[in-house]
């Protein structure tokens, strides 16, 4: 993993605060820029997102199609398996249960998903920590287009996973009916990755 910024901070006293911290976390009020490789750097012209199951295309969008799909706003905490947690973070996007809506899916609550993204990362999820409003591709970052150090033009967000989980620079939805291990999981990361439960590594409860 490459760390391209460094990252700093401890746990505060409050008991409120320290509720909404994983047991393992420190919070910190940076957001610590980390990648499994370079930084990957889309143009808007060229950027599109699809969606797929099987062999079968559902979905294709452009960015301007994609910006004219129902837009969401959500404030949220993040947790990154490297142990750092970072509070009341702010992001836009699509849901995917609009993606699903947009091709005409209700989103089943078995399956899962292979989120592919430019410079060749994946990561798997099943699609019950997708839907019911906890997952969005998200494209803003406190009201500003998200930077390609975070992900921009477009990253998955599921923000009660480990942050691993939330693909930067994503550009391919897979649905899947069987689970498979994606970049990170298949070099021994947990197949699901709850921050509540520290499932960090394969074995992890």
């Amino acid at each position: 993993m490459l760390v391209t910024r460094g990252f700093k901070g401890r746990p505060r006293g409050d008991v409120a605060l320290r509720s909404r911290l994983p047991p393992g976390q420190f919070l910190t009020p940076e957001f610590p820029v980390l990648t499994a490789g370079p930084t990957q750097h889309t143009s808007l012209d060229r950027w599109s997102l699809s969606l797929q199951h099987g062999g079968a295309l559902l979905g294709k969008w452009t960015w301007q199609q994609f910006e004219a799909l129902p837009q969401t706003e959500t404030v949220t905490d993040i947790h990154c398996v490297t142990k750092w947690s970072k509070f009341d973070t702010r992001w836009r996007g699509v849901t995917i249960d609009d993606l699903l809506k947009a091709v005409g899916l209700e989103a089943a609550p078995t399956g899962f998903l292979m989120a592919h993204c430019d410079g060749g990362y994946t990561t798997n999820l099943a699609l019950t920590d997708l839907i019911e409003g906890k997952a969005m591709i998200a494209t803003h970052f406190d009201d500003l287009p998200l930077l390609p150090s975070h992900g921009g033009p477009a990253r998955l967000l599921v923000p009660h996973l480990y942050f691993w989980k939330s693909a930067k620079w994503v550009r391919r939805l897979a649905l899947r009916d069987e689970d498979k291990p994606g970049f990170w999981e298949s070099l021994g990361y947990h197949i699901r990755g709850d921050p509540w439960q520290e499932q960090r590594y394969e074995g992890d409860r």
